[in-house]
């Protein structure tokens, strides 16, 4: 019966926190539990007198009314700053980009017709003359 071969011993735990991570952990818990405190606290308050209840309402609704209008002009700078890019892209990026094309277009052309028109013939220009030096020194090595 063939062994088994014992498992092999346990990794460092990679999981365990550093000290300073801790710490983030345990200010975040105290944080936490300062909040549900004072939450607990305005609740058992605010239920004792419904009077300055019905103020921390009103001043609270107000509040709300001023960030609403404060979010709604933050949105129309926004569609203002949108509408300006869609524009900017439209009118200038647009005809830039054409004109680059155009140009990539135009160079591409251009090789082609250097490469038909020189490069082509000098290539067999020089492939005929190293052929014609090749027998030349081929016909000097006959004549010795």
């Amino acid at each position: 019966m063939p062994t088994v071969p014992p498992p092999p011993p346990p990794a460092p735990d990679e999981a365990s926190l550093t000290p300073k991570q801790r710490l983030y952990v345990i200010l975040g818990v105290v944080v936490l539990l300062l909040v549900i405190a004072g939450v607990v606290a305005a609740v058992y308050f605010m239920v004792q007198n419904p009077a300055a209840t019905s103020v921390i309402r009103d001043i609270f609704i107000i509040f709300m009314a001023v960030e609403s209008l404060f979010i709604g002009l933050t949105l129309v700078v926004l569609m203002v700053q949108l509408a300006r890019l869609t524009n900017l892209l439209q009118h200038e990026i647009k005809p830039i980009l054409e004109s680059t094309n155009e140009t990539v277009n135009t160079v591409r052309g251009t090789a082609i017709f250097v490469s038909e028109n020189l490069v082509d013939p000098v290539m067999k220009l020089n492939s005929y003359v190293a052929a014609l030096s090749k027998f030349f020194e081929l016909m000097n090595l006959f004549k010795k």
